[in-house]
């Protein structure tokens, strides 16, 4: 469990970088940190110069915390994530969601590149997630609990608010965005699933597979933010089509997706 005198040192130091207090959170996925560019008055500060802070090695991931003005909104944003996959603990992977809660935020926006296993879906549409499957087998609250951060005990039957949901749903239909609804499971990484396990996946309720988001809502719920989940489907996953998955596939179909992904979330902020 995160420590408070860490979450605060890494406060500091954000502040005393900008005077901005935000209000909105955005977690950006492989191929989508293009939304913190549109960005006003803003300021970048490198993972690696913010105490405790990690740092991706994955394809797609700038390393950046974006603190900055978007449609009459303060926000913060993660220009990229870093992954339990990539040997980082949970309590690592999630910190940042402890730190942009105490720079201000009350709620927050998860998105993430992923492989539709919903066969009615298709690559570069947009998912909003209804809900989530760990099928990971961990979680990032085990260990003794901070009782400042949240209750040891956090309730997860709506983790994805059905008010910031209905605003997605209201602002796609306004812009004639193609916009899917489903469950996002989360797998560890770093190797696709096979077959068997993605027939597994849908026969469990899963519309979608990826390997982050699901620590991040975890503890934005944890510490009583309403939370969002966006997903960009970028491939369909393994055994619906003959054909190999690769990472480049994934960002490739991102940034063919970029501008439509843009344009939701910023009317969505908007509206918020």
């Amino acid at each position: 469990m995160h420590k408070t005198e860490d979450i605060l040192e890494a406060k500091n130091y954000v502040t005393s970088k900008t005077k901005l207090v935000p209000e909105i959170g955005i977690i950006l996925g492989s191929g989508l940190g293009s939304l913190a560019d549109e960005m006003e008055d803003a300021t970048v500060i490198p993972y690696a110069d913010i105490p405790h802070f990690s740092k991706s090695s994955a394809v797609g991931h700038a390393n950046e915390l974006v603190i900055g003005k978007m449609e009459g909104k303060i926000v913060v944003a993660m220009k990229g994530r870093y992954h339990y996959y990539e040997g980082y603990s949970l309590d690592e992977v999630t910190f940042p969601v402890r730190v942009m809660q105490a720079l201000g935020i009350d709620k927050l926006i998860i998105t993430n590149a992923c492989g539709a296993v919903n066969t009615d879906f298709n690559p570069g549409e947009l998912m909003l997630i209804t809900d989530h499957i760990n099928l990971v087998g961990t979680n990032p609250l085990i260990g003794k609990n901070n009782d400042d951060l949240g209750t040891r005990f956090p309730d997860v039957s709506e983790v994805y608010n059905r008010e910031l949901r209905n605003i997605v749903l209201k602002v796609a239909e306004e812009k004639d965005i193609t916009l899917r609804e489903g469950v996002y499971g989360w797998w560890s990484g770093p190797v696709y699933e096979t077959p068997a396990e993605i027939r597994m996946i849908r026969t469990l309720g899963g519309d979608a597979i990826g390997m982050s988001t699901v620590p991040e809502a975890t503890v934005a719920i944890h510490g009583g933010l309403k939370v969002l989940g966006v997903s960009c489907l970028t491939n369909m996953a393994c055994g619906i089509l003959d054909e190999p998955l690769s990472h480049d596939e994934v960002i490739e179909v991102a940034a063919k997706s970029r501008d439509i992904f843009v344009h939701l979330i910023k009317n969505v902020i908007k509206e918020m």
